[in-house]
């Protein structure tokens, strides 16, 4: 790619490096050099300058990625005419080192524990169909838009669905045992879905379902992020169960309708977290009008106050009611959430809105071991 004309010049490879330090892989946000994927840096006389960098894996999803940042850095230096990106594989020393690097020094315990900065959300619904997953997918976007690190676990297990809602349907990168997220509008995922067909079921039961939450959340190299919601299951399976025991610091977003009959399940999953000392960040009432197209008024079509309702029950605040949008539906089925892909629509204002002011809500220490230390 011709970047610049000139008469030739000497390539100063010193200010190359430099240029080349601030340049991260995009799957794991560290610079090329620290990752031990920075290779030979070559300058010709012509100012030619060819690159190689070393790829965890051989079919590394983002190469395109890559060439562009390193090209735009190196590029930037004085007295470079040309910049050539070459790939190479890293080496099982090299990826076993890196593995080691990533888990810092942890065995099999998952980041989020007690001493963890990021926050938890655990988003869960007592019945299917109220669109729990629609406003997970939302929030994480709308956190990720506002600087926030934001990841998410689909823990939806059986019905699976953010990688339709980001639109995006590929495997994570394996790296010794460590699975890299899978990044889309900003946010670092994680579901069952990347690894099977659409068409096919999965039928899991209890063990296994618990198993594969433990290595979702500790196999996978989530970093340090502010944020991680977790987009529950409907009622309160094995799921719930497991994740109330490998993460009792999380919080709970329960989402409802307005309408009584999906109220009412979802009081079972507000009164079990109730019951195991799981802190209700909120209620989320979802669908609670439809707002017309052309006129912009809004009907109550599955009754209301519902949500309301919800929140006094389980002693919590309602966070937002999100309209029942088109634009919603629309942005889900193109993988583009809504308040990407239509800002200024009712539901994407309430999503960011209720995004922005997502409560923080300690578990209470009654019942609870605490470490002693001896003086």
């Amino acid at each position: 790619m011709r970047l610049r004309s000139g008469d030739r010049s000497t390539v100063d490879m010193a200010a190359v490096r430099v240029a080349l330090a601030a340049v991260e892989d995009p799957e794991l946000h560290l610079p090329l050099a620290d990752a031990g994927m920075l290779g030979e840096v070559e300058a010709a006389r012509d100012g030619t300058v060819r690159v190689t960098v070393r790829l965890t894996t051989p079919a590394c999803p983002l190469k395109e990625t890559l060439v562009r940042d390193v090209t735009a850095a190196v590029g930037a230096v004085a007295g470079v005419r040309r910049v050539e990106v070459r790939f190479a594989a890293m080496s099982e020393g090299d990826r076993m080192a890196l593995a080691a690097r990533l888990r810092g020094g942890r065995e099999t315990d998952h980041p989020f524990g007690p001493r963890s900065s990021t926050q938890v959300y655990a988003v869960a619904s007592g019945k299917g169909g109220v669109g729990k997953s629609t406003v997970t997918a939302n929030l994480a976007v709308a956190l990720a838009a506002a600087g926030k690190r934001v990841g998410v676990l689909d823990a939806d297990v059986w019905g699976y669905s953010m990688p339709h809602l980001f639109g995006v349907r590929r495997a994570p990168v394996a790296l010794k045992g460590l699975m890299l997220p899978v990044e889309a509008h900003g946010v670092a995922l994680m579901s069952v879905g990347f690894f099977v067909d659409d068409e096919e079921p999965v039928v899991w039961r209890g063990p296994m379902l618990h198993k594969a939450i433990e290595q979702f959340l500790g196999d996978v190299h989530w970093g340090e992020p502010d944020v991680l919601l977790i987009d529950l299951p409907p009622g309160t399976g094995d799921v719930t169960i497991s994740l109330l025991e490998l993460v009792p610091d999380a919080q709970l977003v329960a989402v409802t309708t307005p309408q009584p009959a999906a109220r009412t399940v979802a009081e079972r999953v507000g009164r079990m977290a109730l019951d195991a000392r799981m802190p209700i960040a909120g209620v989320v009432e979802n669908m609670s009008t439809l707002v017309c197209g052309s006129c912009h008024a809004s009907t109550p079509l599955f009754g209301s106050g519902g949500g309301q309702q919800l929140a006094d029950t389980v002693g919590a605040p309602l966070l937002g009611q999100v309209p029942l949008d088109v634009a919603v539906r629309e942005g889900g089925d193109a993988g583009t959430p809504v308040v990407l892909a239509a800002p200024g629509s009712p539901a994407a204002r309430e999503l960011s809105r209720m995004a922005a002011g997502l409560p923080v809500v300690r578990r209470s220490l009654v019942g609870r071991p605490l470490p002693l230390s001896v003086v």
